[in-house]
């Protein structure tokens, strides 16, 4: 009767010792699809045309939340496609006083989404 008691604990033990190998294959597994995924998607992100270098604390571009180091990709109707010069963000700007604009950035390798309305405040410029 001992005997038999031994014989099956070690089935037992070697059985849960297979189950957590696979279980540590697996959590090792996913984390590596996870990092693979993390990768794709930041090479998916859309190329910025402009990078963000100063926000007026209290401007239009500081209520929005802009920040410092955002990369511009999307600006109102400005793109990677048909950016040339900051005089095009600038007429964007100009025309969509007291409107607002959709700006999408790239943040933290993440894509972010601000509204701006573009207007008249303490500081210089319609956005600070």
């Amino acid at each position: 009767l001992q005997n038999d008691h031994k014989a099956l604990m070690k089935q037992v033990e070697e059985a849960l010792h297979q189950l957590h190998a696979r279980e540590k294959e697996k959590h090792a597994k996913d984390e590596a699809e996870a990092l693979a995924e993390a990768m794709s998607q930041s090479q998916n992100l859309p190329q910025a045309f402009a990078k963000v270098n100063a926000v007026t604390p209290g401007s239009p571009a500081s209520i929005s939340g802009l920040q410092v180091d955002d990369e511009i990709v999307e600006f109102g109707s400005v793109n990677v496609n048909n950016f040339q010069n900051l005089q095009n963000i600038a007429t964007v700007v100009q025309h969509s006083e007291g409107r607002p604009l959709s700006v999408t950035v790239i943040r933290s390798g993440k894509k972010v989404h601000v509204g701006l309305t573009p207007k008249r405040w303490a500081g210089k410029g319609l956005l600070g």
